[in-house]
């Protein structure tokens, strides 16, 4: 199974969809980002031997105890790919009202899988674990990685493209918002990879300020009728 391929909850929430009414599909969406952020920080203060300056929150899925993150991967993901069918139907019409939803179900999806693949234990976490990296990678964590990968990639291109939708609509504030998180997940993963300081932060805050600001934009949309959030200056 690759990351693009469906996961059994991403079908689900893709034929949950026709029988969801527009503003359930939003307030799923707008429940992505919090779910997430709460469940990951939550852990991260409270498994032993887990250091966010040096562990990813990925890791969390590692342990006894990591059923917790995985499911929080597998829930946010559906969460989120319910949130873009209900961005379809409201953006349709309008400046990235195409590619902003796909994005985003794509973002969801990739979430799905990296909760499906689970890294390997690394650097001294779970407890026991020998420090640094491991000698070498199992499929399951080459998986995760992919499935990172796409999730990352989507949301920052579902986040520019939102940019460019309320910059079309007139809305310039939500646009420079909109950039900003794009920016700042391309930034913080940029910085993850080239093994910089605290990268394993960077790529954490960026991760969390997309999918907050898709989080926040699907809170938006639930808030009012059709193409209430903006179409394009005549």
């Amino acid at each position: 199974m690759t990351a693009l391929q469906q996961s059994p909850a991403a079908h689900a929430a893709t034929a949950a969809a026709p029988v969801l009414s527009t503003r359930t599909l939003l307030r799923a969406g707008a429940a992505a980002a919090p779910v997430w952020t709460v469940v990951a920080l939550t852990q991260a203060v409270a498994r032993d031997g887990f250091d966010i300056t040096r562990h990813p929150l990925s890791a969390l899925s590692n342990g006894e105890p990591g059923w917790i993150q995985i499911a929080n991967f597998i829930v946010t993901g559906t969460l989120m790919a319910l949130g873009a069918m209900g961005l379809r139907r409201t953006l349709r019409g309008t400046p990235g009202g195409t590619w902003a939803p796909w994005l985003a179900l794509t973002g969801g999806i990739g979430i799905i899988a990296g909760g499906l693949f689970v890294m390997d234990p690394a650097d001294g976490f779970p407890s026991g674990t020998p420090a640094g990296p491991p000698e070498t990678l199992s499929g399951a964590s080459i998986g995760h990685m992919a499935a990172g990968s796409i999730a990352f990639l989507s949301l920052i291109a579902a986040n520019y493209v939102l940019g460019r939708h309320f910059s079309r609509a007139g809305q310039r504030g939500r646009a420079v918002l909109s950039r900003i998180a794009a920016t700042g997940l391309l930034l913080g993963n940029g910085w993850a990879m080239s093994g910089g300081t605290w990268g394993t932060v960077t790529l954490a805050a960026g991760v969390m300020g997309a999918m907050l600001w898709l989080s926040t934009v699907c809170a938006w949309g639930a808030q009012v009728r059709r193409g209430g959030l903006g179409r394009a200056s005549r």
